[in-house]
């Protein structure tokens, strides 16, 4: 999807709602107050002493719910997480400026948390890991293992960004408000409640504000699909808001051409697995009651995530049906405005008492990701970062207060990025492929396969991997490919006179990945045949991979003996 960076200068300012501002604070007073006292309820009905047996400190305790969350508050937690304010706004956009064969996040992101729940759920369940990272560094060791943060930090902090930046420009066009103040009320009043009950009050809020989203746009749509200057039945095809341009293919459905075959095919795989490594979909994961409970709710979350998309794809329609002119925005919809489609059509098509309903949809959608994201990364950065590398010996107290801090600051960063940061959905698509070339493939390694894998094949494809991705240039970051796979497109002006960088239309993102993986298993291979060939180099394994092999064979004997006496 092509990042819009600006409004059009000749965009209507719109005037403050009042009516609509009061609808909206009591809407985040409600979700204030739920996520404050969803801790307590959580932790009632007899199930205090039975989470307190399933973690080992208050810490662990903050971070995953006392590992007892349920099928029903699981199913709306994973749910929620995935669909926040970009998910939402950004499908309608994809939709109208690419058409339907490029909207590809519904899908791409249903497949992945099935892919999830099939092949990590269970074994990360059930060796009862806290965060994502605690494979990465049980096997590659706590330093190294760290390393593989700034990838899921960058990935996370962006993203919560990004539907932040989203929200701001909904309640601007609909209720009147300042983009800095609803990012900086939004973003305050999720971290608050996480403060206070860490993964008990982002549970609970996520079942509330996944309710608000369902119900939200589903009600408005029948109110926007009824407006007088809506061509309906809708047409997919010869579109009212095209028609001053030549629509020789279906508009809505979108066009593949060959030439752009690699480019989907790059986006596709990049949205199904690399979606996976996230802290925010492990941390439900391995807070799920039990093994069951952590693949279900994978599995109906991938149904529920392609569901939410639905009414986003519908109000992209409707909105290519619209004659804009006709309605109270008075001017076409140009390019620059896509990004708008949700709110714009709540606020144009549907009454004031709908749009706020609606407003309270995309507000939930925006609350119940920011909270889901800061949460998970402020664990992996205080057990991984914090705990493991630094203060291995941090008392559970100062451990909880840490936590604490660190999702306040982290709040603060995705705040600043979303007001100050133009470009804030491409930095989030650039990190979404670092985590795909760079976390994916260990993290399959160090999962299903970690005999195969050390430190020397982890650093050698790490950082090969990460030069690769480098050289093959960035037009979001304003720079041209210096590797070039078949198929590059030049950099050059368009009629305007304007500069348009190269890209790829080659799949170089995959084939990267894919290197990754078959240097980290060819280094690891060749390191572990020279050491056990010659023994006395062994002194020169800086690394002590060597080390890390002999003592992950004792630990296996020591399993199997142990199995054998409980037999």
């Amino acid at each position: 999807m092509d990042n819009v960076e600006n409004i059009d200068d000749q965009e209507p300012q719109q005037k403050l709602n009042v009516v609509g501002m009061v609808g909206l604070i009591v809407f985040y007073l409600i979700i204030f107050l739920a996520g404050i006292l969803s801790h307590k309820v959580l932790k009632s009905r007899g199930r205090k002493e039975i989470q307190k047996s399933q973690v080992d400190n208050k810490t662990e305790d903050m971070m995953l719910a006392g590992r007892d969350i349920n099928y029903f508050v699981g199913v709306f937690t994973m749910t929620a997480t995935w669909v926040g304010g970009g998910y939402i706004n950004g499908t309608a956009e994809s939709v109208i400026k690419n058409g339907l064969v490029w909207t590809q996040a519904p899908i791409g992101y249903s497949i992945s948390l099935f892919l999830g729940g099939l092949f990590f759920a269970e074994k990360m369940r059930t060796k009862k890991f806290v965060t994502m990272l605690d494979p990465l560094q049980e096997k590659y060791g706590k330093p190294l293992g760290g390393l593989f943060y700034i990838p899921a930090f960058s990935g996370e902090i962006l993203w919560s960004a990004s539907i932040l930046a989203a929200l701001g420009t909904s309640l601007r066009v609909i209720c009147g408000i300042n983009d800095t103040a609803s990012i900086i009320a939004s973003a305050a009043i999720a971290m608050t409640y996480t403060l206070f009950g860490g993964l008990y009050s982002v549970a609970f809020t996520d079942v509330f504000q996944l309710i608000c989203i369902f119900f939200g746009l589903i009600f408005a749509i029948p109110f926007m699909s009824s407006n007088i200057n809506v061509d309906t039945p809708l047409r997919s095809s010869n579109l009212t808001m095209f028609l001053d341009q030549d629509q020789d293919y279906s508009k809505f459905f979108g066009k593949l051409e060959k030439s752009d075959v690699g480019v989907w095919i790059d986006y596709a795989i990049m949205l199904i697995f690399g979606g996976i490594p996230w802290q925010a979909y492990f941390q439900r994961v391995l807070s799920a009651r039990n093994v069951s409970v952590a693949k279900t709710l994978s599995f109906i979350a991938a149904f529920g995530c392609f569901s939410a998309a639905i009414p986003s794809i519908v109000i992209g329609l409707i909105t290519m049906n619209t004659d804009w002119p006709g309605t109270d925005y008075a001017r076409k919809l140009v390019k620059d405005d896509y990004k708008l489609a949700v709110p714009l059509t709540l606020l144009h098509l549907t009454p004031p008492a709908v749009a706020f309903i609606g407003l309270g949809a995309v507000s939930a959608a925006v609350m119940s990701s920011t909270d889901s994201s800061i949460l998970g990364v402020s664990t992996m950065f205080t057990r991984n970062v914090f705990v493991n590398v630094f203060r291995p010996s941090a008392s559970d107290k100062t451990t909880v207060w840490f936590l604490r801090g660190t999702v306040i600051v982290n709040t603060v960063i995705a705040m600043l990025i979303a007001i100050f940061v133009k470009t804030v959905y491409g930095l989030y698509l650039i990190c979404s492929d670092l985590v795909f070339i760079l976390l994916f493939p260990h993290l399959v390694m160090v999962v299903h396969q970690p005999k195969r894998t050390n430190k020397y094949g982890m650093v050698a494809g790490f950082s090969i991997a990460l030069l690769l991705r480098v050289l093959s240039g960035e037009p979001v970051l304003k720079y041209n490919a210096i590797l070039k796979f078949p198929g590059y497109v030049e950099p050059s002006y368009d009629q305007y006179g304007d500069y348009s960088y190269g890209r790829q239309r080659f799949p170089f993102r995959n084939l990267i990945m894919v290197l990754n993986f078959l240097i980290t298993i060819s280094v690891t291979y060749l390191s572990q045949k020279f050491f056990a060939k010659f023994p006395k180099w062994q002194h020169l394994d800086c690394l002590e991979a060597v080390k890390d092999q002999e003592t992950e064979k004792r630990e296996r004997l020591k399993n199997e003996i142990e199995g054998e006496q409980c037999l």
